[in-house]
């Protein structure tokens, strides 16, 4: 692979790209011209990667790289939470634009131990408080498989480097759907950790353990080494490190006959696209050959679960504002937000902490409700999405908080309820539509059971592989 070109480069996962370098095919300095050729080739289409620091990920080449399981991959940071210390955590808005962290967080302490090159970041949307990947910084985020669509929200900018071949892995966050949401509408692997499993960045309880940080990638095996590389205990963390690791060798192993939970019923009742409906059944399918049994069930939620969560987060926006303001120094007014997020944070201002208290406790009756399933299930599939990827015009660009939120269940429903059980799900990109379009489908097991989940996946990926399929828009 000397004088790398970009279809061999593209041919390869982080594990293979890694082998490569192990074996003196490759250097790490030559990897990174491929994904800085593979940014020039395809991002002035896709307005996925919003930073590159090509001198800073030579110099670490020079001075620190290790010997990690992922030595010389290159490698991108969602742009929201993964501090790198020197370069600016923008988040899509303008106020941070400018704000350099001093030190590098402790999740991508721990990426950079697995020895992968970090060289920039990717985008996302305003604050990450939109349904599609866009800000007022940086535009609109396209999707490789058709550009006038959207890339998911809000770790869309990291599945469209992926996809695209710009990388092979990539991080991404998740409070609601934000790794598996954009997954599935990019046709990566997408897997949400349980809570707790890795450090948070950068502070140690954002949204009270809902939110998780990972990676995105195009094979199984990736997903399950970097988690082994990054899981584990983290003082400064308030929900720490559940039981279990070791995650690269359940991949390949058999994961037996499966009792599996099958829902097309999207959680407080958003009606879901027939796309959606196929994807799940042409999955049902694949898993009976495969000796697992699959069932209808769908769970028996709140009726109060949705406004429980509603509240919640509108809380914790603000929440986050208010800390923002210690970050720039001074109070934070309408004239830094687009009004519509503005308007969200003041509603969640509004709200006092003995209803985030009780909301907070209807989400713990959430979360026994997804739960108990996994007293009868070993693992729920459902749809990852109402709908197959949605056309950019589709979003509305200003509308009412409600309508906001009225949108959110139309598109994404399926996802939230993981996050709020902690419970690890994931996308995995199975299915694309008679428009060549990638329909992901979502797996959930109990809290902690990750090893089940890439057990499976890996099965899948043996089964009906996506390694070799490419969106119209791609490196090479």
């Amino acid at each position: 692979m000397m004088n790398v070109q970009l279809s061999d480069y593209q041919n390869h996962d982080a594990t293979g790209l890694a082998e490569c370098v192990a074996r003196g095919e490759v250097t790490p300095d030559e990897l990174l011209d491929a994904a800085l050729a593979g940014v020039a080739a395809v991002n002035g289409r896709l307005n996925a990667v919003v930073a590159t620091f090509e001198e800073e990920a030579r110099r670490f080449i020079r001075d620190e790289l290790g010997d990690g399981p992922f030595r010389g991959v290159p490698f991108l940071l969602k742009d929201l939470t993964a501090h790198y210390g020197g370069q600016p955590t923008g988040a899509g808005w303008p106020p941070r634009a400018r704000i350099k962290p001093a030190a590098d967080a402790e999740l991508v302490r721990r990426f950079k131990k697995a020895g992968v090159v970090i060289f920039g970041k990717t985008s996302v949307p305003e604050l990450a408080m939109d349904w599609t990947t866009r800000s007022r910084i940086h535009g609109v985020t396209n999707n490789p498989w058709d550009p006038s669509r959207t890339a998911g929200t809000s770790s869309g900018g990291t599945a469209v480097s992926v996809a695209a071949g710009i990388v092979p892995m990539a991080h991404g966050n998740d409070g609601g759907g934000s790794i598996r949401v954009p997954s599935s509408v990019c046709g990566v692997f997408g897997l949400k950790p349980s809570r707790g499993r890795n450090p948070v960045a950068p502070s140690g309880s954002t949204w009270q353990g809902m939110l998780v940080e990972h990676v995105l990638s195009r094979s199984v095996r990736d997903s399950a080494a970097m988690l082994d590389a990054t899981h584990g205990h983290h003082r400064g963390q308030f929900y720490n490190n559940p039981p279990g690791g070791n995650f690269a060798s359940e991949v390949g192993r058999d994961p037996g006959r499966l009792r599996i939970a099958v829902s097309t019923r999207a959680p407080y009742g958003a009606p879901t696209h027939p796309d959606c409906i196929k994807a799940v059944e042409q999955t049902v399918r694949l898993l009976e050959s495969l000796g697992h049994i699959c069932e209808p069930f769908d769970i028996d939620l709140p009726a109060d679960g949705w406004s429980a969560f509603e509240t919640f987060i509108l809380a914790e926006y603000a929440t986050d504002m208010r800390l923002e303001e210690r970050v720039l120094g001074r109070r934070l007014t309408a004239d830094d937000f687009e009004p519509l997020l503005w308007d969200m944070i003041e509603a969640g201002n509004r709200i006092s902490a003995v209803e985030v208290n009780v909301a907070t406790t209807r989400l713990h009756a959430v979360a026994a409700a997804v739960t108990a399933t996994f007293d009868r299930y070993d693992v729920f599939l459902s749809p990852t999405l109402a709908q197959p990827p949605l056309p950019h015009d589709a979003f509305p660009q200003a509308t009412s908080m409600r309508g906001h939120y009225e949108f959110y269940l139309s598109w994404m429903p399926y996802t939230h309820i993981f996050n709020v059980n902690g419970s690890p799900a994931m996308s995995v990109p199975l299915v694309w539509n008679e428009a060549g379009l990638p329909i992901g489908v979502q797996f959930a097991a109990a809290p902690a059971e990750e090893g089940l989940l890439y057990r499976l996946a890996s099965q899948l990926e043996i089964a009906s592989p996506w390694k070799n399929r490419r969106p119209p828009v791609s490196i090479a």
